[in-house]
């Protein structure tokens, strides 16, 4: 499994290097840093992931408060026709009817709330090996488990 490419997207660089120094120690995978969405696309341009876990946040004001799903939509639009859409988890404050919504259309595999413990991220990446290389295996984790 470590010839598998996770992309994690997080603002937080402590936690962004917790997991990608245990992810490594633990022979899982290869895991690469984005901090913000724009790096994040950068990167997905110059190379096949076999996964990501990507923090949303909210962005606006007011009524107009969404969530950012750029990145999503992107790797979503590069997904091999007919074929098995790249796991993705997300990492969120909160789970708003409107956001689960809006990551079910997406196929979106995995939802982690926020404050979570290393371990639940860790589990979710060895998730993303679970079948064929670059598959998320043959079931599909709940995407509402936190």
């Amino acid at each position: 499994m470590p010839d598998m490419h996770i992309l994690l997207v997080e603002p937080e660089a402590l936690l962004r290097r917790t997991v990608s120094m245990t992810a490594r120690s633990l022979g899982m995978s290869q895991v690469h840093e984005a901090a913000t969405t724009g790096v994040a696309m950068r990167m997905v341009r110059q190379r096949r992931f076999n996964g990501a876990v990507i923090a949303v946040e909210c962005v606006g004001s007011g009524t107009e408060r969404r969530y950012d799903l750029s990145l999503i939509d992107e790797l979503r639009a590069a997904d091999a026709p007919g074929g098995r859409p790249m796991p993705i988890a997300i990492l969120a404050d909160q789970a708003t009817p409107t956001l689960l919504a809006e990551l079910r259309d997406r196929r979106i595999s995995r939802v982690i709330l926020k404050p979570f413990r290393a371990k639940v991220l860790l589990e979710t990446i060895a998730g993303f090996g679970g079948g064929s290389k670059g598959s998320g295996g043959d079931t599909p984790p709940n995407p509402f488990k936190s």
